[in-house]
């Protein structure tokens, strides 16, 4: 029988590569055949190993939407699972008349949660004690008991997010935008099996690195919190506390000459009332200090010669994208949407969506450094309106107010906030090389 070879080295392995008849399974899709999946599996054959399917047992076990709570269930989504350390951020309280169609699977005490849509994402999770009996979305496989007893149960949860695994879920899912991967094709998975002591290894790196995780995060998020009391200090604001929510506080007038933009919300012109501040230095209004505008989107071919851009999406997330609006270095809001009074700073030639609004300085007496540091400080919610779609109007956030120091005070401010930045920074990026580092120590333990 003729073997045939691929001579050119310069073709991709990854796209250009020859199967024998032996080597197909049930798939006849060229993704699943390509080269860096086959030498994963080549790699954890060389040691002891097993089908997933064969080491586990995934629950079943459902809720019918009725029984066992009174009003409201616990529900864990997809979104939150941390896909850095495999902890659930957030269980949410979801009231029975309101349940998704998908929040039917019952989790346990040390179950362990994959989410099958996009697995490769490695949205994992250990079911802890204090969420026992929660609901998940069907979106979600749940290993509930071992018929390998050579495996334990931290071990697997560990190696399930390393890249030999991440990519094979990868390799055995299918779908466009948002690929899936069946029950099926995950019992397929090929899992190492190394002896008890180097799995307690894998274990304690796995968790030490989590622990590091944490510290590091929490020295970050003080490091972040102390910006906004050095920046108050310096300015001499104290922001005023919320008043006890009683009628009489919720009772006032306004002057028809305080309404503008047709705003006739009471809530808007309650946070008014109780938001002023004073400061040392004197306020300006927005209006005063900068145009403000929202771009409109131009068309695809108005920007087929430029290429891609950064693009600060609505959602505070940055991308690069192809249709969207160029700006130079300006101070961005975002004005509609979930994360509406996000603050941006964007780079020059950037791109920018619809939904933030652009402040672009008029005055030289102030700089975009600053304008950016103290509106992130001084909250914008005052503005805000709306509460399904909330939005800031530009006729609102003209009359926002700014106190602005002389320029050696402003600069004096930026580069002490943008010193405690980098160091929040330096915190995150040693928290991604320790990772990094504790991945490789991992697979090489399981492949050496």
């Amino acid at each position: 029988m003729s073997t045939y070879t691929i001579s050119n080295t310069k073709l991709n392995s990854n796209r250009v590569f020859i199967l024998q008849k032996s080597e197909l399974e049930k798939r006849l899709d060229p993704q699943f055949y390509k080269q860096e999946y086959k030498e994963i599996i080549n790699n954890i054959k060389k040691g002891k190993n097993a089908r997933l399917g064969n080491i586990v047992r995934f629950s079943s076990e459902t809720w019918n939407q009725n029984d066992f709570f009174v009003d409201t269930f616990p529900y864990i989504e997809i979104s939150e699972i941390d896909t850095i350390s495999g902890e659930i951020q957030n269980i949410v309280q979801i009231k029975k008349e309101n349940a998704a169609s998908r929040a039917k699977m019952i989790v346990r005490e040390n179950d362990i949660i994959v989410s099958t849509t996009r697995p490769n994402r490695g949205a994992i999770a250990l079911i802890k004690k204090e969420q026992d009996f929660s609901i998940a979305s069907t979106g979600f496989s749940v290993i509930r008991s071992f018929t390998n007893k050579e495996i334990n149960r931290e071990y697997l949860f560990a190696i399930l997010r390393q890249q030999i695994i991440l990519k094979q879920f990868e390799q055995r899912s299918s779908g466009g935008n948002y690929p899936a991967i069946t029950q099926e094709e995950l019992n397929n998975v090929t899992i190492p099996i190394v002896v008890k002591t180097k799995q307690e290894k894998i274990i304690n790196i796995f968790k030490n690195a989590f622990e590091q995780k944490k510290q590091n995060e929490a020295e970050t998020e003080r490091l972040l919190s102390s910006i906004d009391d050095y920046l108050l200090g310096e300015l001499g604001i104290n922001l005023p506390e919320p008043p006890e929510n009683t009628l009489r506080n919720r009772m006032f007038m306004v002057c028809l000459n305080e309404v503008s933009g047709g705003n006739l919300s009471p809530i808007y012109f309650l946070k008014q009332k109780y938001s002023a501040y004073t400061s040392k230095y004197e306020q300006y209004q927005l209006k005063d200090i900068s145009n403000m505008y929202q771009p409109k989107t131009i068309s695809q071919q108005e920007m087929s010669e430029n290429g891609k851009y950064k693009v600060y999406g609505a959602n505070g997330h940055i991308g690069y994208y192809d249709n969207y609006n160029h700006i130079e270095k300006e101070v961005l809001i975002t004005c509609r949407g979930a994360t509406c009074g996000q603050i941006n700073l964007s780079e020059p030639k950037s791109w920018i969506t619809g939904n933030a609004m652009v402040v672009q300085l008029t005055q030289s007496f102030i700089k975009k450094e600053y304008l950016f540091d103290i509106l992130q400080t001084l909250s914008l919610d005052v503005v805000i309106t709306g509460s399904a779609q909330p939005q800031i109007t530009r006729e609102n956030l003209k009359i926002f107010k700014i106190p602005i120091p002389p320029l050696n005070k402003q600069k004096e401010i930026t580069n002490h906030i943008s010193a405690i930045r980098k160091q929040a920074q330096k915190l995150k990026d040693q928290i991604s090389e320790a990772l990094n580092e504790a991945s490789k120590e991992i697979e090489n333990i399981l492949l050496n």
